[in-house]
């Protein structure tokens, strides 16, 4: 594994220029990719895999996947789920292809509904990329397959000089409800009160596409959430906006992303196994590169990996 600094932002949900995550198209990818790029190559059955599986898996035949729907550039959505695009969906693709099974992809309404879900045996997994958190795995495993940075989306030339979590005191931070970076942002206020300084107004909303859009129409000074995702839509603001923050640990220490299983699940260690063949065959990079997430890559996935 290389050794650099990661950090992710453990709710992972839309993230779209629509109003509500999901319902609408996204734009066309930015940042090095492109969803009319060819598909990738059709993968080989593995059997020993496939046999693997969880006994109610391989009765259906399919297997069911839960998201919390537009999430560019590793879930871009179409009319439909079937229509969405996307690195996680060409990776899905290509891992059921390994595996044997259809993909079945089901959205829901914010990441707790993705893990409780997940928890009571609705869905089989969440391919993600879902944060990693130590806390977390004491009720889900997960399988990480991305490394992530979490930064600012800030307007044009980033008027209240956001250039890290130093930097918030006094502003109006929008945030995802629920997840890490709240927590962070939350922290980090009561961090400025002490030192004296004004309270961070953090804006928790249900969202990513709420989030982003509290910046773009002023609400907002800054919407602090992962840096992929940022930086697509960022690219897709026609220089409205952009990305600050970018070298700073921004309260993160080295953080993974990945699929989501119930807790001791053999589906674990078989997502390991098919996506390490991904990363073998060449299918993972050349994937993760047409979307622009060639610094997002891992050398290996890996089981659990956060360990904090």
């Amino acid at each position: 594994m290389r050794t650099v600094t990661r950090v992710a932002i453990g709710a992972l949900a839309a993230l779209s220029l629509a109003a509500t995550a999901g319902c609408a198209k996204d734009p066309t990818p930015a940042g090095g990719g492109t969803a009319a790029a060819k598909a990738p190559a059709k993968q080989t059955l593995d059997q020993a895999l496939h046999d693997k599986l969880p006994a109610s898996i391989r009765k259906s035949g399919v297997i069911t996947s839960v998201n919390t729907g537009s999430f560019p550039p590793y879930t871009i959505a179409g009319s439909s789920s079937a229509e969405a695009t996307g690195a996680a969906t060409d990776l899905l693709t290509a891992v059921g292809q390994i595996l044997g099974v259809k993909t079945r992809q089901v959205t829901v309404d914010g990441l707790s509904g993705e893990l409780t879900g997940i928890s009571a045996g609705r869905y089989d997994f969440a391919f993600g990329p879902v944060g990693d958190f130590k806390e977390r795995q004491t009720s889900a495993d997960f399988v990480d397959w991305v490394q992530e940075f979490v930064v600012f989306a800030v307007p044009k030339g980033n008027p209240k000089h956001v250039n890290g979590l130093a930097d918030t005191c006094g502003a109006r931070i929008a945030v995802q409800a629920g997840g890490s970076a709240e927590e962070v942002i939350k922290t980090q206020s009561k961090a400025c009160v002490k030192d004296g300084k004004p309270a961070v107004t953090v804006q928790s909303y249900k969202d990513q596409p709420t989030s982003i859009l509290a910046v773009r129409s002023g609400r907002a000074d800054a919407f602090f959430s992962s840096e992929a995702p940022l930086t697509y839509f960022v690219q897709q603001s026609k220089g409205q906006l952009e990305l600050a923050g970018t070298k700073e640990k921004n309260g993160f220490d080295d953080l993974y992303q990945g699929a989501v299983v119930p807790k001791n699940s053999p589906l674990a260690g078989v997502l390991q196994a098919a996506l390490q063949k991904l990363i073998d065959n060449g299918t993972y990079a050349t994937i993760m590169e047409k979307y622009g997430l060639d610094r997002n890559k891992l050398d290996k996935p890996g089981v659990n990996l956060a360990k904090s």
